[in-house]
């Protein structure tokens, strides 16, 4: 099991508890969820967004999409995916597509969908497409309480 380094180090930082859960290599969201027999409600997705002042990551449920003109409506801001590039460029110690959701980590901003608050365990990826991090929500919670919080998911 591999946690990226800027996702270790910032865990170890804020003191917050978690563990690791190791699951068969998948390629999506919604396969690591099945694959990890976790629901896929409480599976963070991240996702990383391209705007004119910089990027940031979205982070919604694995099993939903990103409502792209609903997300722009809440920033008030002309955004669309991040390319490839770009991405393996802010995840520098992640597989392309294991981003984990925790954006402070890598210096980006972050916006949540309301989903993904409150809710009583949480997965996310730890930097490969072979490793989850688990933590309470409670926990999560707090790890994420600088993100902007919004709706934009859709399935």
């Amino acid at each position: 099991m591999a946690i990226a380094s800027r996702l270790k180090h910032h865990l170890d930082a804020k003191g917050l508890p978690f563990d690791m859960l190791a699951h068969p290599y998948t390629a999506t969201a919604s396969e690591t969820a099945e694959q990890a027999h976790v629901p896929g409600d409480h599976l963070a997705k991240s996702v990383l967004i391209h705007m004119e002042e910089g990027p940031f990551v979205a982070v919604l449920p694995s099993h939903m999409m990103i409502d792209l003109h609903e997300l722009q409506s809440i920033l008030h801001r002309r955004l669309g995916l991040a390319p490839e590039e770009e991405v393996t460029e802010v995840f520098d110690d992640c597989e392309i597509g294991a981003a984990p959701p925790v954006g402070v980590a890598y210096g980006v901003p972050v916006v949540m969908d309301k989903q993904m608050m409150g809710l009583d365990e949480v997965w996310f990826e730890a930097g490969d497409h072979r490793t989850l991090v688990h933590m309470k929500g409670r926990h999560f919670d707090r790890l994420m309480s600088g993100a902007k919080l919004g709706s934009f998911c859709c399935h």
